[in-house]
């Protein structure tokens, strides 16, 4: 390792021929693609967390098309339109090709990768001397390798000595993540995507996969069983016009909602005694608790006529495999966990669980948020642990070799809390990495004032124009899907391969090799001789890995996930179960110390701002369209899905409402919360309830607007509620039609 710093003193010459590798690897039997004339290979998307594969065709030694493999078992051979755009993200005019340093003057200019790696260990190393070893801090992401999340938390906190560091899939997982570690014992989501095909009754709660999930929303249609659809969601979406039944509860009324339903099933006697009474603890006392949600306190509470809150249970009660589904608009919430766990309850109580078509579960927003639960040693301890067991830090030193107290005895901040810490001056340095907390975090505002209150930021991305790119001291140029090596694991538990097809433009390199560097460079290079390459990282893994409920040591090499189409975990080197599509807790045993799972539950609690007199509407806030990807920074790169997006903002409308504020369709609205405004033009129409708005998240202007309110078990931001009002827009509000600054 010790050569790296020789190496990177040439700007462009032996470092990028060491850490950039000619591409062309697995499936293309390790010869550089630039020897073959034509030749074909498969690997994960790098969009969602559905992680389908991508074929990817080479000619001459050059990517030229991208189809969806037909044999995989994720997506058999369907894509959405992010997938099939993929490689036209990559050669956007604005991709960073060189370090940016920010001079005394403010003005940043290109440097090499020695100047770049000195200034931000120099940087670091003198606000901590300052400020003491918590000043420093990092925000990751759910969107780069497993391999490359480990290597970042691994040499952050026990190289660099940072105690606080969190990912952005706190904006999108932790609700999930909370309740089944504290309902099953552990983050282990029970299901496969062939149950999507398997149930005769299939619950969806705040989710829309035909947009958010388009794939997992044709293996749902694809049910030769004509299953019962439920959809729970305040609007009614692309995925409630498919719906047998639509509840359109009020916004976050959705728990007292599932509490009701479990009461009424307790009624009718569809509780699976055997598998309560054998597998489960703390029945007697949720029954007692739900003997308060009576249909017409459910119906008061959540506007929904009593008919159809006795329609929902009878469908469930007289269905025998029922799986429970959930995406943000359960997680994105001031109750988010306690909502989880009402679904986990209904599956629980009901047997469905363990068998096919069966499950409580949550689907993930980002490619690799899974690996990010499990790896990327955040708020939690590598492998699943708690930073707080010093049974599981000395299990991990003597894995990685590191003396024990270089592992932080206590686990991270939260996001929201580190960036509490940013504006209060005790977190004074800060390092981004694939995130654009600037657009996505929830009140915008607050966030880019407290970001230009730190001594030194240090941004690392694929683009230089991202809202947080632009604010970066350090901007580190980042290599993107395709230009690198490693595994991602989607939301049914799958690791899947990412491989490396071209080269980054410039001096770009991949976050695996940058998190090397500033090992070397911080003096802790040494700790970590042993991460090599992406592949020798993934070794590493899984001795991490090894006996716990995410045991993935039967995996040989990055060779056998190619071969395998993708492998579930767990996946024990002691008898692995070969099947190429798995699910969990069929033999009823949890992962807490009695093997039993728990019913857990709240009394739930009102919105964190309501509506009112001067904000009259409630603002509700989701994905908006199956072309784009969250902040828009790699989907609006490509000319094809900015046509399949509208070019303007929107804002979904009823249009009562409409005609009250004296809005056309088509016209410009202002969207007023107590935080900031936002335009966008009123798409009148009854998908939404009277007194609702809907605002796409793609949008920046959007999060001016949102609240800063959190789960107050998982930390996770509730994005998906707070009030508002609208008027028409006046001369000079609106931004000219297609204004392309209104489009990120």
């Amino acid at each position: 390792m010790r050569r790296l710093i020789d190496l990177v003193h040439a700007k462009d010459g032996p470092l990028t021929r060491e850490l950039r590798r000619e591409p062309g690897g697995f499936g293309l039997g390790q010869v550089p693609a630039s020897r073959i004339p034509d030749a074909t290979t498969g690997m994960v998307c790098g969009f969602c967390s559905t992680g389908c594969n991508l074929t990817v065709h080479l000619r001459d030694g050059e990517v030229v098309n991208l189809t969806p493999t037909a044999d995989y078992p994720v997506n058999r051979g369907m894509a959405c339109p992010k997938g099939w755009e993929a490689l036209a993200v990559l050669d956007a005019p604005d991709r960073a090709v060189a370090p940016l340093l920010r001079d005394a003057d403010g003005a940043r200019r290109q440097v090499g990768w020695h100047e770049a790696m000195t200034a931000m260990a120099a940087r670091f190393r003198a606000i901590r001397a300052e400020h003491g070893p918590e000043s420093i801090a990092f925000l990751s992401t759910g969107q780069i390798a497993t391999e490359e999340m480990a290597l970042l938390g691994a040499v952050a906190k026990f190289g660099m000595g940072m105690v606080h560091g969190d990912g952005n899939t706190r904006q999108c997982m932790a609700s999930a993540v909370t309740a089944y570690k504290q309902s099953f014992g552990f983050d282990a989501p029970p299901y496969a995507y062939a149950d999507l095909e398997e149930s005769d009754c299939i619950v969806l709660i705040g989710a829309n996969p035909c947009i958010a999930h388009p794939v997992l929303w044709q293996r749902a249609t694809r049910n030769p069983h004509s299953p019962e659809i439920l959809v729970i969601d305040p609007r009614r979406t692309e995925t409630a016009l498919a719906a047998t039944l639509h509840l359109p509860a009020r916004p976050k009324s959705d728990l007292a909602l599932l509490y009701g339903i479990a009461r009424l099933l307790i009624e009718a006697g569809a509780v699976d005694r055997r598998f309560v009474d054998a597998h489960t603890s703390g029945f007697a006392e949720f029954a007692a608790f739900v003997r308060a949600f009576d249909v017409d306190r459910v119906a008061r509470e959540t506007g929904l006529p009593a008919g159809s809150i006795r329609d929902a249970a009878a469908r469930i009660a007289r269905s025998r495999r029922v799986s429970f589904w959930w995406t943000m608009g359960v997680n994105q919430s001031h109750q988010g966990v306690k909502t989880a766990q009402a679904a986990i309850n209904l599956a629980l109580m009901t047997g469905n669980i363990g068998r096919p078509g069966t499950g409580a579960n949550s689907i993930t927003g980002q490619c690799n948020a899974m690996g990010s639960r499990l790896f990327s040693n955040t708020t939690g301890l590598l492998g699943g642990r708690d930073f707080a067991d010093p049974d599981h830090r000395a299990e991990v030193a003597a894995i990685l070799g590191i003396p024990v107290e270089r592992i932080p005895s206590r686990p991270s901040w939260s996001y929201d809390q580190i960036i509490r810490g940013v504006r209060d001056g005790s977190i004074r340095g800060l390092w981004v990495v694939a995130t654009n907390p600037a657009h996505s975090w929830i009140d915008q505002d607050d966030l880019r004032r407290a970001l230009g209150r730190l001594d030194f930021l240090v941004v690392q991305d694929m683009y230089r124009s991202t809202e947080t790119a632009e604010l970066a001291d350090l901007l580190l140029p980042a290599a993107g899907w395709g230009e690198k090596e490693g595994t991602f694991i989607n939301s049914e538990r799958r690791v899947g391969l990412l491989k490396k097809v071209r080269r980054a433009p410039g001096l770009a390199l991949a976050d695996f090799s940058i998190f090397r560097l500033a090992a070397e460079y911080s003096g802790c290079g040494d700790l970590f001789s042993e991460w090599r390459s992406p592949e020798a990282a993934f070794q590493i893994l899984k001795r991490l890995s090894a006996g716990r409920p995410c045991d993935i040591t039967g995996i040989a090499d990055y060779r056998a996930i190619d071969e395998a189409g993708g492998v579930q975990w767990p996946y024990p080197e002691e008898n692995p179960d070969p099947s190429p599509e798995r699910r969990l807790f069929g033999d009823g045993r949890f992962h807490h110390p009695d093997g039993r799972a728990r019913f857990l539950f709240a009394e739930p609690r009102p919105l964190p701002e309501p509506t009112d007199e001067d904000f009259p509407l409630q603002l509700l806030t989701g994905r908006g369209s199956a072309a784009q990807w969250h902040t828009q920074t790699r989907t609006a790169k490509s000319a094809v899905l900015r046509k399949l997006h509208p070019r303007d903002p929107y804002v979904e409308i009823h249009p009562a409402d409409a005609e009250a504020l004296g809005l056309a369709p088509g016209d410009w609205a202002v969207i007023e919360s107590r935080r900031g405004a936002a335009a966008a033009r009123a798409f009148v129409t009854p998908t939404v309830a009277q007194g609702d708005l809907f605002l796409p998240m793609h949008d920046a202007a959007t999060n001016l607007l949102t609240l800063a309110a959190f789960d107050p078990e998982s930390r996770q931001p509730a994005y998906k509620a707070c009030a508002v009002r609208a008027r028409a827009a006046r001369r000079g509000e609106a931004p000219a039609a297609g204004d392309p600054s209104t489009n990120h």
